[in-house]
């Protein structure tokens, strides 16, 4: 199935705003949020195929709404992607035990985001 609802979410109005251009010219149509717990409710209401998500972020981070979609039957099955700043071994690894999909560091080459979209297609 062909990713066509793409929910990024980021504090950085730049980064929401880039990662959005790029998803524009692939052909998605995306929804956007600012923080984590935006994010929970954009996912259960506008129901993407798949999410980029920032990690630092105020009110809820990335991590912790990566786990709560992760409980959630509803959102569960939507594939989180992680685009941020933090670029250790130990950021990876904790992206994964919480349940993210794939993890792209900025900065970013358009390639990136439209890699893991079709490796999500």
């Amino acid at each position: 199935m062909p990713v066509r609802k793409v929910l990024v979410v980021d504090d950085s109005p730049t980064d929401l705003a880039n990662i959005k251009s790029i998803l524009s010219d692939a052909g998605c149509t995306t929804v956007t949020a600012t923080n984590g717990k935006e994010a929970i409710e954009k996912a259960k209401t506008e129901k993407p195929d798949l999410i980029f998500m920032d990690i630092i972020m105020p009110d809820m981070d990335g991590y912790a709404a990566c786990r709560s979609l992760g409980n959630e039957s509803e959102t569960k099955s939507i594939p989180v992607i992680f685009v941020t700043s933090k670029n250790q071994k130990a950021d990876r690894l904790w992206a994964q035990m919480q349940g993210g999909k794939g993890f792209i560091t900025k900065p970013y080459a358009a390639d990136a985001i439209t890699d893991q979209l079709k490796a999500f297609s």
